[in-house]
């Protein structure tokens, strides 16, 4: 099994010290390279600076916890296979989990269970765990290519800001769902940045101005007062 696996890089993000050290000591035996993070913001800063082919993340973490953590990631682009650990038993928190990520298991655990099941995870991948999300978008007569960054609307074709794009990607991957401007600011925008939700609205302003046929009656880009926005292709 070493052989098979000694390739993959794994984030562990596990503020539980002991367990951390616990199942580090285990993977690593197993033939992983592994790299640890305790917060929240950290294990963000971690996916963002590295490759990995494989997350073991942990549900309740300090700063924001490992489901925003895969939200996020998964809005900048990043697809890295993640196996949620979690204490949560409800059934919303398991389906949560397994449509944000790929496997979760429940605490307390074996740590077998967690080798077994990592394992089928990265492999399943081929080690390409961070293989982007779809990368081209069409609606109407507009394109929106999230891998360079760029959108080809009736307005033009203009280049886009990371914030541009993750919120271009949160509203068409959502499309058809009110989401509000507090998840659009926590998600987009982080939780340590504290923007107005004007700015969200200057943002929508853009958007109508390069994508709709008409910006004063938006088809695409809706506006739900008190709120927040919805996407209809």
């Amino acid at each position: 099994m070493q052989e098979q696996v000694k390739k993959y890089r794994l984030l562990l993000v596990e503020d539980e010290e002991g367990l951390r050290q616990t199942l580090r000591l285990n993977l690593e035996l197993e033939g992983y390279h592994v790299t640890t993070a305790t917060t929240g913001p950290e294990a963000l800063e971690k996916l963002r600076g590295a490759r990995f082919d494989g997350a073991i993340m942990d549900v309740m973490l300090p700063g924001i916890d490992g489901f925003a953590v895969c939200e996020t990631a998964r809005l900048e682009g990043d697809r890295t296979p993640v196996l949620f650990l979690t204490a949560r038993t409800a059934p919303a928190d398991r389906l949560r989990s397994l449509r944000l990520g790929d496997d979760h298991l429940g605490k307390p655990f074996e740590v077998e269970e967690v080798l077994l099941r990592v394992g089928k995870v990265v492999r399943r991948y081929g080690g390409q765990g961070i293989e982007k999300a779809t990368e081209r978008y069409a609606f109407g007569a507009n394109t929106i290519d999230f891998a360079s960054f760029e959108a080809i609307g009736l307005g033009g074709k203009r280049k886009l800001s990371q914030r541009e794009a993750m919120l271009l990607r949160l509203l068409t991957e959502r499309e058809g769902e009110v989401v509000s401007r507090e998840e659009i600011l926590q998600k987009v925008w982080g939780y340590d940045v504290f923007p107005t939700t004007r700015t969200i609205d200057n943002f929508i302003v853009v958007f109508r101005k390069l994508f709709e046929p008409d910006p004063r009656t938006p088809r695409h880009f809706l506006s739900i007062r008190g709120v927040g926005y919805r996407f209809d292709r």
